[in-house]
């Protein structure tokens, strides 16, 4: 007698080798659906329409810094995030503190909807303080000038890791 004993086979999606196969390509349609939809839904914030027009610009920054540098101008901020409160000096070697209104701008290193524009009133020693609730994780690009954008300070501040920022123009 011959007695074998027969297993009825399993059908195929009872098997895990076909799930594990087919893992792999799933994760990669679901990452590329992903990156898809990032790459659709956001705008590129770093390309800029006019090169052209910003590169014949960078000849009048030049002299802007290069006015900077005749008033030896320098700049330290600090950022008191419990006061919710920025302040600092700013100050030129031989001459007085820059007189009138004053544009801070803060740049973020990715987002400008993020960017922050800020107007200071410095004293006559050039001490200023304005309210700043948050001050976001990030490398900001930090601009100061005046109201008739004739000279301009220009610096990186990677707040929290630097508590304070010092620019000096060259």
């Amino acid at each position: 007698m011959n007695d074998t004993l027969t297993i009825p086979a399993a059908a195929w999606w009872r098997h895990r080798w076909p799930w594990l196969l087919m893992l792999g390509p799933a994760v990669v349609l679901v990452a590329g659906g992903y990156t898809s939809y990032l790459a659709y839904s956001r705008q590129d914030a770093l390309v800029v329409g006019d090169y052209y027009k910003r590169g014949k610009a960078i000849n009048q920054d030049l002299r802007r810094d290069r006015a900077a540098s005749a008033l030896g101008l320098h700049l330290a901020l600090r950022h008191d995030a419990g006061a919710g409160l920025l302040s600092g000096r700013i100050a030129g070697t031989g001459h007085a503190a820059p007189a009138g209104t004053l544009q801070l701008h803060l740049a973020h290193a990715t987002q400008p909807e993020k960017d922050i524009r800020l107007l200071l009133q410095p004293d006559r020693d050039g001490h200023f303080s304005v309210k700043l609730a948050q001050l976001e994780r990030s490398r900001w690009t930090v601009l100061l000038e005046d109201e008739q954008r004739a000279w301009r300070l220009e610096g990186h501040w990677e707040w929290p890791r630097q508590r304070e920022l010092w620019i000096e123009a060259e």
